[in-house]
């Protein structure tokens, strides 16, 4: 029996065929070192990493595509965004839902910088107030931080006010487009984002090891990496310009050409009708299990617009015990207990257990949301 894989938020499978195919074509016959040569096949490998920010501007409304900085994952993106603009006595403020690749950033800088951190509580839904955020604001603060939508509870949260409220009070928004990147609209100008950390591998169905930073035009981050860029190699100093000030060191071109071809096919799906069966699945997901003895689902109700994440416990049992089941006796993968943050837990009420977390993606079945709804229905009667 194949798995059943509910686990898109973690990282999407399966990839498209054409991604498959374009690694394949590009380590077999254009691998050489973008940036490192004038021979045919470095200038080849180089084009492979513009066409990649070519086509992520595109997705993103973005200028100029070298606004755009490859990264290995979004911690590494957000890593760079935190740790190169925040300086000494600075006040962030960033939602109670981020991710821990948010979180453990912050928090070394309360040591190493003297940064001050204002969390900003959620409702048990996931909904953030406005209001709540705007309170916290004081002369020091330079940053918002947020995600574009929990990993846990699938809410979406308002990125578009808080990009109006840094507009008016002259704050950077920095944004974790983690769950959101290829399932719902970014426009980056419109929604007043100074800055979006996005992984290659969840919703734009490239390989693990792409991602990336937008950084505004007028933001100028201290790197995260120094090194050779094969840009203005005789300095001593990391090269002024973009983007290679922001990408020391050889880059995964296989992998971008890869996450081109990721890309291209939510282009020729659109953003809308994939969000929109997403969305889908998951209300019926939500609804069966709603149904079903002993469960109660996390984040926002049935109706409410969301992302493609379900979040559950099962009665009182452990979570870690109820995803084992789940994979050894019906094939089906999904993730249980924390993760990676912890706040969002404490807000659900679900600290103690931790949570059972099913996602969907781009080929994600009716057929497959009913067999998980089938197997926790199983799982329920065993443990009566």
């Amino acid at each position: 029996m194949p798995t059943i894989y509910l686990d898109h938020a973690a990282s999407s499978w399966p990839k498209p065929p054409e991604v498959l195919k374009a690694m394949h074509e590009n380590m077999e016959l254009l691998a050489a070192n973008p940036g490192r040569g004038s021979h045919e096949m470095a200038v080849k490998a180089s084009r492979t990493l513009f066409e990649g920010r070519k086509q992520l501007a595109k997705l993103f409304h973005i200028k100029n595509p070298n606004d755009i900085a490859y990264a290995l994952n979004t911690t590494m993106a957000l890593n760079l965004a935190i740790k190169g603009f925040l300086n000494e006595g600075d006040h962030v403020i960033c939602s109670a839902v981020e991710h821990n690749s948010v979180r453990r950033p912050l928090e070394h800088l309360k040591k190493e910088k003297n940064v001050s951190v204002s969390y900003i509580k959620t409702d048990q839904k996931g909904n953030l107030k406005i209001d709540d955020v705007v309170s916290e604001i004081n002369g020091n603060t330079k940053m918002i931080v947020c995600s574009h939508s929990s990993n846990l509870l699938g809410s979406i949260l308002p990125v578009a006010e808080l990009g109006q409220i840094c507009r008016d009070k002259g704050i950077k928004l920095l944004i974790d487009a983690a769950q959101t990147a290829g399932t719902l609209e970014i426009d980056v100008e419109k929604m007043g984002i100074h800055m979006l950390a996005f992984p290659g591998h969840k919703g734009l169905l490239g390989p693990q090891g792409t991602g990336g930073l937008y950084i505004h035009p007028d933001i100028d981050l201290v790197p995260l990496l120094h090194g050779g860029t094969g840009s203005q190699s005789e300095a001593i100093d990391q090269p002024t310009v973009r983007p290679d000030r922001y990408e020391a060191g050889t880059q995964n071109t296989v992998g971008v050409a890869g996450l081109i071809e990721g890309i291209k096919y939510i282009q020729s799906e659109t953003i809308e009708k994939i969000h929109t069966r997403e969305w889908q699945l998951t209300q019926r997901m939500m609804i069966g299990l709603m149904e079903t003895e002993g469960v109660t689902v996390l984040g926002p109700e049935v109706g409410q617009n969301k992302t493609g994440i379900v979040s559950f416990t099962v009665g009182q049992a452990d979570s870690s015990e109820i995803a084992f089941i789940l994979d050894q006796s019906f094939q089906i993968a999904v993730r249980a207990g924390y993760h990676c943050t912890p706040m969002a837990h404490e807000m659900a009420g679900t600290m103690e257990r931790g949570a059972i977390r099913a996602s969907v993606g781009c080929f994600t079945t009716v057929e497959d949301v009913d067999q998980l709804i089938h197997a926790i229905r199983e799982v329920v009667k065993y443990m009566k």
